[in-house]
């Protein structure tokens, strides 16, 4: 067995085991939407459904939460800014997995924090792959049966008692945090920080999100890989 081949599965399995960990978390924050969502006003349907086409957990609660005080067309520009970013993540996804046709499709619906977190983790294109589709489809299911489940349960979760409102950003700094260990990638952090910070108490809720990553996506444009030097 090459050594290519010996790194790949040695990769397999503990890409497997931080996505079983995050569908974990997906189905029990998953389990908050739900509760909070038929709480707000939705049925059990409108709540499966929202699960299903959205797929995105800060749109959802987004959704609900601008639902429950007024119209829900008002709601649905809320949760369409928090969901730009995801748009952002399709530029190293699109390079990954190199989607055509209806796969795009499928593949967008798929592009989510976790997913691109995962996927540009990985050094090798193959564990890339694994990576992305691998910690998709199981966030996919483990989301959906904690949304059916909070809905049916209804308000007897409450997300500030769990502590659930602060476990994605947890999850989400845990999977960027080897990308800090670079100069570079501690001088976007930082910047996009700030910029984030600033923009908290004088733009709408989802802004500062969105510049912050702008920042990356600039620095990303401006930067220049270094090209790979032939090998003898």
């Amino acid at each position: 067995m090459s050594e290519h081949e010996l790194s790949l599965r040695k990769a397999y399995p503990a890409v497997l085991r931080a996505a079983i960990g995050l569908g974990i978390y997906a189905g029990v924050f998953g389990a908050t939407f739900g509760a909070v969502s038929v709480s707000s006003g939705l049925s059990l349907g409108q709540t499966m459904i929202l699960s299903l086409v959205m797929f995105s957990g800060a749109s959802q609660f987004a959704f609900v939460g601008v639902a429950a005080a007024g119209s829900v067309w008002a709601a649905i520009p809320a949760a369409l800014l928090l969901g730009v970013r995801n748009a952002f993540y399709g530029v190293p996804i699109s390079e990954i997995l190199s989607p055509r046709g209806w796969r795009r499709l499928v593949t967008a619906h798929f592009v989510i924090d976790e997913t691109t977190a995962m996927a540009i983790a990985q050094v090798e294109p193959r564990a890339k792959r694994y990576a992305f589709w691998s910690t998709g489809l199981i966030l996919c299911a483990c989301w959906q049966t904690g949304s059916l489940t909070g809905a049916l349960v209804g308000t007897a979760i409450d997300p500030a008692r769990f502590g659930l409102d602060a476990a994605a950003p947890a999850v989400f700094l845990a999977l960027l945090w080897p990308a800090l260990k670079t100069r570079s990638g501690k001088i976007v952090a930082t910047l996009g920080g700030l910029v984030a910070f600033l923009l908290i108490p004088v733009a709408p809720a989802g802004v500062p999100v969105i510049a912050a990553a702008g920042v990356a996506i600039a620095a990303g444009l401006v930067t220049k890989p270094k090209p790979k030097e032939a090998s003898a």
